[in-house]
């Protein structure tokens, strides 16, 4: 099953790094998240990656096709520019990298890797979202019904007080750590069946987790795997 990672975005809300690296190349212990994510996915013997790239995708191509020959050992000729691998400590992962475009929204970019897909399930995820997640029960939870999508669902902590305020304005109820149980979010990491270019539109530019999504759950095509 092949992993589509979406990494086109701007990332404006880390815009003291993004001025000069997308989003999915910020570091975490010296390796970019992106490849962080691709580690999640390759623990559990997924290693086929489609990276939709946009905003400064020249720096993931770039580190991309530089990732083989920072992990081995290797002998140059400069006589006649030989290089001989000797060993190679790099995954051994198939990555594509397209160029889906500067502007354009999350489901475009989907629909433009679409030839690279198949007609196979396939995973999707954000280039910025790391998780726990165990990937294996996420892709047999999806196995186990027949709809078009599976989204994996969340519950972040929330950073402010929550408040009960009655008719009268007064605050009947104060909580500085809200745990929110019934509230769930899109947490990324999603397994979709090739059904789902059904829900893209081919004329118009949206976003992956507007029109789309909206019309797989109003449909009853999308299915909640609750990761805790």
């Amino acid at each position: 099953m092949k992993v589509v990672i979406f990494a086109g975005g701007m990332g404006s809300r880390l815009s003291e790094e993004t001025a000069t690296i997308p989003k999915p190349m910020v570091e975490i212990g010296g390796m970019p998240i992106v490849w962080h994510i691709m580690k999640i996915y390759s623990h559990y013997g997924y290693k086929e990656f489609i990276i939709c790239l946009g905003y400064k995708g020249h720096v993931i191509r770039e580190w991309f096709s530089n990732y083989y020959l920072r992990n081995a050992d290797i002998t140059i000729d400069l006589s006649n520019s030989h290089i001989e691998i000797h060993r190679n400590r790099a995954d051994n992962w198939k990555v594509t990298l397209i160029d889906t475009g500067l502007n354009v929204n999350t489901a475009t970019r989907l629909l433009r890797v679409r030839e690279f897909i198949g007609d196979n399930d396939f995973m999707l995820t954000y280039g910025d979202g790391l998780s726990d997640i165990d990937i294996n029960k996420l892709v047999a939870f999806h196995n186990s019904h027949e709809k078009v999508a599976t989204v994996t669902a969340i519950q972040p902590e929330y950073r402010f007080g929550s408040l009960r305020i009655d008719e009268y304005e007064a605050v009947t109820r104060f909580s500085e750590k809200s745990d929110h149980k019934d509230s769930w979010v899109n947490g990324g990491f999603f397994v979709l069946r090739p059904k789902v270019f059904e829900y893209l539109p081919q004329q118009k530019d949206v976003m992956w987790e507007r029109e789309p999504l909206e019309a797989l759950a109003n449909e009853n095509q999308l299915v909640s795997y609750r990761h805790r």
